[in-house]
């Protein structure tokens, strides 16, 4: 944080003697460049840099101040006072000056003018020096402030690409393995490479909440690890954690309630509390209704793989309000009805449930080339049902 502390040294007021007039002169010249650095020690912006030889009372050459403070010219060979005024600094008063700069030719001198130096520090007031230690006081708080946000903002970096690789470990782990690896070889070398990254955001993210416990996103991350690692009970808490910090806020960020909540859904569904994990995705739908039709989806795989047909119905239905074009949702929604499927014992057909055939015959029509579309025909053909959708068999 930059905070100008715009100081005069309450100067007499000198006449301005009449500058002479000079003659062009081919006298080889000397470069100067440097900073203006203020009590506060930041960059002073804008005024002048002069050069001078009479004690400030007239300037031979004068610099523009930039936005960082740097000023830059050229000069005649000799000794000079620098001397530095704001812009509001009037043209018979400096602000601070450094005596005994000398300027060489074909030399490019650096001279810095520091208002942070003791020996400027001594010549201010009593009530300019109380300011300004309030400020330096305020601005060291800043800084460290911004230390800490700069490196929770670095580990959220890294939290985001371990996410990334946890969602691509199959793809990883088959490329690793190669071609003849099994499948049973390739979960098990993704759930390493999952575990792994689970932990280094578990270890970040328990640092990070130390450091800064009252930011929520930290939080959901760390209840995102936790809930990886099985740490189901540590996963509930950060998460909880993360909503009562932003719900408290006069803005609370609904991306960041959305994330808590379906992290609180996935937690439940996978440990088998089905009313639970429905009202916090419902939560988390109200939150942040651009991830509902994602997050309903998620339930569904998870009741699926638990085995519970009739959770993954009730959420895939759930997607399908939120988006009526998911093609993923229909098909969950067939695959959780498909599990009470009959045989014909006279024609040997696969008899399907009510809704079934038509959340099959709906994921074709959306997706005729999707990546479970050879499934849904092979199991809409053996019940005798006419596919209704572009899909086309593969050819062998």
């Amino acid at each position: 944080m930059k905070r100008n502390f715009s100081l005069w040294l309450g100067l007499l007021a000198f006449a301005l003697l009449p500058a002479l007039a000079q003659n062009p002169s081919t006298e080889a010249t000397g470069k100067i460049h440097g900073q203006v650095i203020n009590p506060t020690g930041q960059p002073q912006s804008n005024g002048t840099a002069s050069l001078s030889t009479d004690g400030g009372l007239t300037s031979k050459y004068t610099f523009p101040v930039g936005s960082d403070g740097s000023f830059t010219g050229e000069a005649k060979p000799g000794t000079y006072m620098l001397v530095y005024r704001a812009a509001d600094t009037p043209a018979t008063q400096m602000v601070d000056s450094i005596k005994g700069v000398k300027i060489e030719a074909g030399q490019d001198v650096q001279q810095n003018i520091d208002m942070s130096r003791q020996e400027f520090i001594d010549k201010m007031p009593a009530e300019q020096k109380k300011q300004l230690e309030a400020l330096r006081a305020s601005n060291s708080q800043a800084l460290r402030a911004n230390s800490v946000i700069n490196h929770l903002n670095a580990d959220l970096k890294v939290v985001a690409q371990d996410k990334q690789d946890i969602n691509n470990a199959i793809q990883t782990a088959t490329q690793s393995l190669g071609p003849q690896a099994t499948s049973v070889s390739i979960q098990a070398k993704a759930d390493e490479i999952s575990a792994a990254k689970y932990t280094d955001i578990e270890s970040l993210m328990t640092t990070d909440t130390a450091a800064k416990p009252d930011e929520a996103i930290l939080w959901d991350n760390l209840g995102y690890s936790q809930a990886g690692l099985n740490k189901f009970d540590d996963a509930i808490a950060s998460y909880q954690k993360a909503l009562d910090l932003e719900s408290a806020k006069k803005s609370p960020r609904g991306q960041v309630i959305g994330l808590a909540d379906a992290g609180l859904g996935e937690v439940y569904a996978r440990t088998g509390k089905v009313p639970e994990a429905n009202a916090a995705y419902d939560a988390a739908a109200k939150a942040d209704p651009t991830t509902a039709a994602l997050n309903f989806s998620n339930e569904a795989i998870i009741f699926s793989k638990l085995g519970n047909a009739a959770a993954q119905v009730a959420a895939a239905d759930e997607a399908i309000k939120v988006d009526p074009n998911d093609a993923i949702a229909y098909y969950l929604k067939g695959q959780g009805l498909v599990q009470n499927a009959t045989v014909d014992p006279k024609t040997s057909r696969i008899v399907l449930p009510p809704d079934c055939t038509a959340a099959y015959q709906k994921y074709l029509d959306l997706a005729p080339t999707g990546q479970f579309a050879n499934e849904v025909a092979s199991i809409l053909q053996q019940a005798g049902e006419k596919i209704s959708s572009s899909y086309k068999a593969p050819k062998h």
